[in-house]
């Protein structure tokens, strides 16, 4: 397995009783790592804020806003275009219970049901990879400049009929049949 871009994971030792808050900023080696997976031209700017605080005994709680500014091509011009982003974010985090992993394999989905939390392994959680997720989650899978439109053929142009080459083809005396 390969390392992630953006990894900081922080020891669930290190969260005081009463939460902690944490800021992060990604260098320009990380943003320029993170661009082509994100699916953008370049990665101008990102930071991360986070709230972390214990749920029950050994559960914890993350919440916060994934910041960045990226570029990207227009869908309609391909023009350049720098899109800013605001993503928030909460995720609950509790220990796999022995009981969970002894279920069998059929799964029942409740649809009004509360989300599950999220497995939580070892002593860390890695603040930069839910980070890296919600980024990912937040940039527009097709961005459009505000001006762009899309102008397809006439109706009535028969250059612009999907099958207007072997119309032509049919038409064409040199073509035998």
């Amino acid at each position: 397995m390969t390392e992630p871009p953006w990894s900081v994971p922080i020891r669930l030792d290190e969260i005081q009783a009463t939460g902690r808050h944490i800021e992060l900023e990604a260098s320009a080696e990380v943003r320029a790592a993170l661009a082509k997976p994100a699916g953008v031209e370049a990665i101008e700017r990102l930071s991360a804020s986070f709230d972390l605080s214990w749920r029950g005994r050994d559960g914890i709680h993350v919440a916060g806003e994934v910041r960045a500014t990226v570029h990207q091509a227009c869908v309609v011009t391909l023009e350049p275009l720098i899109n800013r982003i605001s993503e928030p974010f909460a995720l609950d985090f509790a220990p796999v219970r022995d009981e969970k992993l002894k279920e069998d394999s059929e799964i029942e989905i409740d649809v009004d049901a509360a989300d599950e939390p999220e497995p939580l392994s070892g002593n860390s959680i890695d603040l930069g990879l839910i980070a890296t997720e919600f980024l990912i989650l937040g940039i527009d899978p097709f961005p459009r400049k505000p001006d762009a439109a899309f102008t397809g053929p006439a109706p009535d142009d028969a250059a612009g009929h999907p099958f207007a080459a072997l119309a032509a083809l049919k038409k064409d005396p040199t073509v035998k049949e």
